[in-house]
């Protein structure tokens, strides 16, 4: 009876050995300071293998990770019917590949659109072939201003944390005027 569990023990350990021979030409720091020792040698091999598709990845355009490749039309040359439309299938598919757009609904559909156009289409990400988490974007933060998450999104105790740290008064508190149902994992 303990021959299969064996037999399975050599194939973890074969593992094991042929993702770190692979791995080696990553090897540094980040890969250094992680501990996978104390962990049962499967996980350490399925971590391992995380890493590996990780570091192989390649970076791509998100328009690019989509067959054919994800071309939108221009928002001037759409009516909001047909731009809503198509915003919304975009997002589906953006789901699809764990993409997530955060805080949309101080946006309209037009701007939402641009944003999609401009920012998250032509960034350039990993695109990893199995991605088991996913890629927040937050729709707030598009110019680096803090004040339509403060003014929007965070919560009393963060605006007021976000005061207390900058010294600089928070725009006040609205509802956001554009709400939408997202695509969302449930937690």
């Amino acid at each position: 009876m303990r021959e299969p569990l064996l037999s399975q023990e050599a194939d973890e350990l074969m593992r094991n050995a042929e993702l770190r021979a692979e791995l080696e030409p990553y090897y540094d720091e980040s890969i250094s300071c992680v501990n996978v020792r104390h962990l049962p040698l499967r996980n350490e091999n399925e971590f391992l293998a995380a890493m590996l598709a990780w570091e192989t990845a390649p970076i791509l355009p998100i328009y690019r990770w989509f067959e054919p490749e994800l071309r939108l039309p221009l928002p001037d040359t759409l009516n909001d019917k047909e731009l809503s439309r198509i915003m919304y299938d975009v997002i589906d598919r953006l789901y699809e590949k764990n993409i997530v757009l955060d805080f949309t609904d101080h946006l309209n559909d037009r701007e939402l659109y641009r944003l999609i156009i401009r920012d998250i289409l032509p960034s350039r990400e990993k695109k990893l072939e199995q991605r088991t988490g996913e890629l927040r974007w937050d729709c707030s933060a598009v110019d680096n201003d803090p004040c339509v998450w403060l003014k929007y999104y965070a919560s009393e105790s963060e605006r007021l944390a976000w005061a207390n740290l900058y010294g600089q008064p928070v725009p006040p508190k609205e509802f956001p005027p554009y709400l939408r149902q997202m695509p969302h994992h449930p937690f």
